[in-house]
């Protein structure tokens, strides 16, 4: 009768106390980004429902540290976005830029994302600001044409937190823009 004989490689692992484990670590790693992917910057800090009178699919509105609401739709009426934002004041605190969707008859899922509000003393023809500056240089945009001069408030604001850095500022009602600081 013919036997088969144990292969040497086999033998020798078995021999050398390889031959019960795995050739490798055979374990999740669910800890790793190849895994289970790299997780998403959370987009909103609060989101709510809430009950108002509109007949409108969805609706814009920001909410200054005063508590004053702002919306840029005329169609949005106060009254419907006072409810939504009273729904909000015990998860986020003013300033806050808010969206809402319709979810029902008169129920609207109101999601809301905290902002910085800057009072800029200077007159700036324009409603988009990007200010750029690096090593040194500068570079201002006002509604994504090249503009020169400064706006001292901005800079000063911007310099305080970082030496290089991307103000983007987005203008809300008169001399009251929103910000947004990222360092270079």
């Amino acid at each position: 009768m013919f036997r088969r004989r144990e292969p040497l490689h086999e033998r020798l692992a078995r021999e050398g106390g390889l031959g019960d484990r795995p050739p490798h670590d055979t374990t999740p790693r669910w800890g790793e980004a190849g895994i289970h992917g790299v997780p998403r910057p959370r987009q909103w800090d609060a989101v709510v429902l809430a009950a108002a009178p509109f007949d409108g699919e969805w609706a814009t509105f920001v909410a200054l540290p005063d508590g004053t609401l702002l919306t840029d739709d005329d169609q949005v009426p106060d009254e419907a976005i006072v409810p939504m934002a009273a729904a909000l004041e015990t998860s986020v605190q003013p300033p806050y830029r808010a969206e809402a969707v319709r979810r029902g008859e008169n129920r609207f899922a109101v999601a809301a994302r905290r902002i910085e509000v800057a009072e800029v003393p200077e007159e700036i023809d324009g409603d988009e600001i990007d200010l750029t500056v690096y090593e040194g240089e500068r570079a201002l945009r006002i509604d994504e044409a090249r503009a020169f001069g400064s706006i001292p408030s901005l800079e000063e604001l911007a310099a305080a937190r970082f030496p290089s850095y991307v103000l983007r500022g987005e203008r809300l009602d008169g001399r009251l823009w929103e910000i947004r600081i990222s360092p270079l």
